[in-house]
C-alpha cells in the first residue's frame, strides 16, 4: 500500500477533482485508505444516483451492499493520484477543473 503523505500531492487544492464512476464503484474504500486529504466517503448510494443506473449496474450494487464512494471533500483534492491507482475497479479519474469553477 502506498505511503499517504501530502508530499505525494502535485497540485494546489481545487485544481483537480476526483470523478467517480458509480457504474464501476463497489464501495470497497481503498480510496479512503490512501487519500491524504480525506476527500472520500463510502456510503449508501443516493436514490437519484441509483435511479440513473441501468439494471445490471443496480444488481451489481445490490450484491455489493449498495455502497459507493463519493468525493464529499473534492475541493481538498491535490491530485496525488493515489486514489486512482488504489481503486481495484478503476472507478476514479482525476479531472482538471475549469478556470471559472469555484
Amino acid at each position: 500500500m502506498p505511503v499517504t503523505t501530502a508530499s505525494h500531492c502535485k497540485q494546489p487544492a481545487g485544481k483537480f477533482t476526483p470523478v467517480i464512476s458509480l457504474k464501476r464503484c463497489e464501495g470497497r474504500g481503498d480510496c479512503l485508505a490512501v487519500c491524504p486529504e480525506n476527500v472520500f466517503e463510502v456510503r449508501r448510494i443516493d436514490d437519484q444516483d441509483y435511479a440513473a443506473l441501468g439494471l445490471l449496474n443496480k444488481l451489481k450494487l445490490r450484491v455489493h451492499g449498495m455502497q459507493v464512494a463519493y468525493s464529499v471533500n473534492a475541493d481538498a483534492c491535490r491530485a496525488c493520484g493515489l486514489c486512482v491507482t488504489a481503486c481495484p475497479e478503476d472507478a476514479i479519474k482525476l479531472a482538471r477543473r475549469s478556470a471559472d469553477a469555484p
